[in-house]
């Protein structure tokens, strides 16, 4: 019989696979009661199409643990091998001639999948406990420290000291949001081998979820078509079952020039898909294949992969020129607008007011690869704009590929991509399957994040464009806790919590007999069925619907979410609610509350439903695209809840607020960071998945300055979500957010601050030389111990994470150089943009940062564009090294007694030049390129600042007593 619900973490141990694989239970001479025992006492846990699958850690599994030293050897490989060989014997001979293999081999096969699908990987005690004391100890010696500084002030020059303490009290503050959610980092293992093993059996459909995939563009002539041609070509390619694989291409620009773009990217894609898994090649973009500096020959043993490979890349440069054509004829758009080729107008020649346009290039009713087979379908979308509608850019446009593929494809599964990451890993979406096809941990993830890696970067990575700090250290630290951040791409979601449905709970099983204790014992039995029973109302029918176990009774028929099961008219499923409360039936399962949430749209809303994804049976596909332009309507969402929280009424004469999340949330331009924190607040959890070979890859800012641009939009998103209902200081307690996480989505919000006191930190030391103070009044010996103890602490923690993590110290320097370039340029400016825009309501439009149509070897890496953002920098280095002269000078001319107070200025000064050093470089090696108006500017305020604090003095006692007059040359 089906297990109930409170089964799941009671037997999870207890699943059997000898139904699954079809295979008798063989009674083995060495244990053949124990066998007996296990077929006749197991549980079976059915999947939601009706059949069993395994789970992690079974017992069949825990019997073969001598064994395990067989599992990754030569020999084993070997029998996988013999194994594959003769099943396909069994597909094409007969199914009958298994009695004569030798039962060992499948016996071996069957424990292997029976072993989980992924496993966790914690760090070694002898790397991650040392780490740990540290970060102790760091935090004692820093305490004492601030205490050191706050009760010895330096009166000579009192605003300094105060201006640097309260800088440092911050400094403190942001290590703490920094370093804590690192406490526990771990790293993941999966298995493909056995995910194949379980999902894929021969001579039985695939039972691998379906992904849909989700790209998305705005302006094409920043993010160049044949880029995104490449990251579709890519998806097409990818090493997953056909025909659950669909493509999605949002065009929020709604250019004729990819719409021709991707019809030829379709045409190609009829030989390039075939070549691709033919000869297994990665990646499967075919830019960056072609231009891959490695031996293409390696591990090639087919005959005909040279011939192939050199026909195949000379149809891809005839496409690139195709592509170079589309794009020289967009650079000039007609008066009358643009015309298609069956000669009627483009509809989205007004951009800010177009209709929504749908139109399916590939798939089931496309056109077939040259070998005749079938390739994943190809979508290109483009939603309704119309003047007076807000469109909440990104995440408007990523919400309305949500509902155009729920009506049309519906898979359980979304990846989201933006137009410049290109698979780099065929088994990614693989990868991701082994955590969200789990039976157990599986439900409860909302996305699989993977972390970004580009290509197109100098090899000394001036600018820290590869964030490695953030990938390798930060997000392996989160997966430790309730998971990582989302990014906004390279990540594969679970449909049903972009839904804003909570995870489902899993209800243990009393441990104790109901006469095991007193009836009034608070600990018995009964207790735990009351509380159970509490749970469950609150959780309401919309938990019970989508993630019970039991079957329920709809309409006079059991229900069974299936990936093809019918869907239902509304009405009737209202009507047939005759198991459930009337509370419940009149308050969540009324089409008001559905249409209210979700919009109106029967097709869509029905969707929802269907917890593992699928189509109604008897669909046409003609309705379906009607249905999908329908819900790309600019007023499709409104008075419903997308991008927004929903409440609903939970009781007829109490209101309560129940907080779901409906797609990704507005009300930032960094969607990704409030719909990941939304989502981890209901109780989800997710997962940082870093194969061997990089999942995707994207493309880097070229230059400092779109790259500092890029940094700017980053940070504003963070200081609206500061100032927003959002912020995680005040939101979300009461719920199922940990602390540590909260510390760090704290800290992703709050960092752009950090840049006021960085800029006043990186001025004090030049203040200090041009005036001789300084913000210690004496360089004692308890000065120099304490200042020696941090500054040894900080280096010992940086040590120790860069062992347990891997990450060389070059990226690690890398990162910290620009943590004070960005800092005191686009950190600043965010904050001050996002005051007026927040507060004073004046928008501030964020650039697309452009993509590298090709590989020019750096070219453009010192090119820099005109922005005011180069300003304080510039600025900075300025003032730092006119400081340096000034106080060498000033020890010059008072003799050699004046050394020794300097060198602790002079190293202070040299900490900000040696920072701010990529940028001076920079700005140096391209002196021809570098705008005039920046060094204007910089100078300036450098000379004028000098000036006015030097005319100030504010350091030097006010003279007492009679004020002299000057008398001039006539004295």
């Amino acid at each position: 019989s089906p297990r109930i619900s409170g089964d799941e973490e009671d037997d999870s141990d207890q699943d059997d696979f000898d139904d699954e694989f079809q295979i008798k239970n063989r009674k083995d001479d060495s244990h053949p009661q124990h066998e007996n025992e296990e077929y006749n006492n197991n549980n079976h846990q059915w999947h939601p199409n009706g059949q069993a699958f395994s789970v992690a850690g079974s017992t069949a599994g825990k019997d073969l643990e001598g064994d395990k030293e067989i599992y990754g050897s030569e020999e084993w490989k070997e029998r996988v091998e013999k194994w594959k060989v003769r099943q396909e014997k069994r597909g094409l001979v007969s199914n009958d001639n298994g009695g004569n293999d030798p039962p060992e081999e499948d016996d071996y096969l069957l424990a292997e999948a029976r072993q989980p699908l992924w496993r966790k990987v914690p760090i070694s005690s002898s790397l991650i406990s040392p780490y740990r004391i540290v970060i102790v100890l760091r935090f004692f010696i820093l305490a004492f420290f601030l205490r050191f500084r706050i009760l010895t002030p330096a009166y000579d020059a009192y605003p300094l000291w105060l201006i640097s303490v309260i800088c440092e009290v911050w400094f403190a503050f942001s290590w703490i949001l920094d370093q804590f959610p690192k406490w526990f980092p771990i790293t993941r293992e999966t298995y493909l081998d056995r995910l194949s093993l379980r999902f894929e059996r021969e001579g039985e459909p695939n039972q691998l979820g379906a992904v849909d995939v989700f790209v998305s563009t705005v302006d094409p002539l920043k993010e160049p078509p044949i880029i995104t041609a490449n990251t579709v070509l890519s998806i097409l390619a990818v090493d997953y079952p056909v025909e659950k694989v669909c493509c999605y291409v949002s065009d929020d620009g709604a250019s004729m020039l990819l719409f021709d773009s991707l019809s030829e990217t379709a045409e190609f894609a009829r030989r390039w898909v075939p070549f691709c898994k033919k000869h297994n090649v990665e990646p499967r973009a075919p830019e960056f294949y072609f231009n891959e500096k490695i031996d293409y020959l390696k591990d090639k043993v087919h005959p005909s992969f040279v011939k192939e490979r050199r026909a195949m890349k000379r149809e891809y440069e005839e496409f690139k020129v195709r592509i170079n054509a589309l794009v020289a004829k967009a650079q000039k758009k007609p008066e009358e607008g643009w015309v298609m080729q069956d000669g009627t107008p483009w509809p989205g020649n007004n951009t800010r007011d177009h209709p929504g346009m749908i139109q399916v290039y590939l798939g089931s009713a496309g056109a077939l690869d040259v070998d005749g087979k079938e390739l994943p379908r190809l979508v290109y979308v483009s939603r309704e704009k119309r003047p007076g509608y807000q469109h909440h850019k990104k995440a408007g446009a990523e919400n309305a590929l949500v509902r155009v593929s729920a009506v049309l494809t519906n898979a359980p599964f979304i990846l989201n991509l933006d137009c410049d990451h290109y698979i780099n890993n065929s088994k990614a979406m693989r990868e991701a399957m082994c955590f969200l096809m789990d039976p157990q941990f599986g439900k409860k993830l909302c996305y699989v994040q993977f972390p970004q890696r580009f290509d197109g970067i100098d090899r000394h990575d001036r600018y820290a464009n590869r964030n490695v700090v953030f990938f390798d250290i930060n997000m392996l630290g989160l997966d430790g806790l309730q998971g990582p951040v989302y990014v906004g791409t390279g990540c594969v979601f679970n449909r049903q919590a972009l839904y804003g449905y909570d995870p489902p709970v899993s209800e243990k099983r009393p441990k104790m007999t109901c006469d095991c204790w007193p009836s009034w014992c608070c600990c018995c039995c009964r207790g735990s069925r009351k509380k159970s029973k509490k749970k469950g109302e609150k959780k309401g029918l919309l938990g019970g619907l989508l993630y019970g176990k039991k079957k329920k009774k709809m309409m006079g028929k059991n229900y069974v979410k299936k990936g093809s099961a019918p869907v239902f008219d509304l009405e009737e499923i209202e009507e047939g609610l005759e198991g459930y409360e009337e509370l419940e039936k009149s308050s969540l399962m009324s089409q008001k509350n559905f249409e209210k949430r979700f919009g109106q749209s029967p097709v869509f809303i029905a969707s929802t439903l269907m917890e593992n994804g699928g189509l109604p049976e008897g669909t046409n596909s003609t309705s379906l695209i009607k249905e999908a332009i329908h819900v790309i309507s600019c007023g499709y969402e409104e008075k419903t809840e997308w991008g927004k929280e929903a409440r609903v009424n939970l009781r007829i004469n109490e209101p309560v607020l129940l907080a779901l999340q409906i797609g990704w949330i507005y009300g930032s331009v960094t969607e990704d960071i409030l719909t990941g924190f939304k989502m981890h607040c209901r109780g989800w959890k997710s997962v940082y998945c870093v194969p061997k070979r990089p999942a995707f890859k994207g493309s880097a800012p070229i230059n400092l300055s779109d790259r500092l641009h890029q940094v700017l939009r980053w940070a504003l998103g963070s200081v609206e979500i500061f100032l927003s209902r959002h912020c995680p200081l005040w939101y979300g307690y009461g719920g199922k957010l940990k602390w540590l996480e909260r510390l760090a989505y704290i800290n992703t919000i709050v960092y752009p601050f950090t840049s006021i006191p960085l800029l006043a930190y990186c001025t004090i030391p030049a203040v200090c030389l041009l005036t001789g103070k300084f913000i210690i009044p004496t360089l004692s010996n308890l000065t120099s111990v304490w200042f020696l103890a941090l500054f040894l602490s900080i280096i010992a923690t940086g040590v120790l994470e860069l062992r347990w993590s891997g990450v060389s110290i070059q990226d690690w320097w890398r990162n910290e150089q620009f943590w004070v370039i960005g800092g005191v340029s686009a950190h600043l400016f965010a904050v001050f943009q996002g005051l007026l825009k927040v507060l004073a309501g004046v928008d501030t439009n964020f650039t697309v940062t452009a993509k590298a149509a090709e590989d020019t070897e750096f070219g453009e890496l010192y090119l820099f564009k005109w922005t005011t953002l180069l300003i304080p920098p510039t600025t900075l280095i300025i003032l730092n090294m006119v400081g340096v002269v000034a106080g060498v000078s000033d020890a010059i001319n008072n003799g050699y007694g004046s050394w020794g107070p300097l060198f602790g200025k002079l190293f202070f000064s040299f900490w900000v030049i040696l920072h701010l050093y990529p940028f001076l470089k920079g700005l140096m090696g391209r002196q021809n390129r570098t705008p005039t108006i920046v060094v204007l500017w910089s100078v300036l305020l450098a000379s004028i600042f000098s000036l006015v604090w030097v005319r100030i003095d504010p350091f030097l006692p006010k003279q007492t007593g009679p004020v002299l007059k000057q008398c001039g040359v006539e004295c």
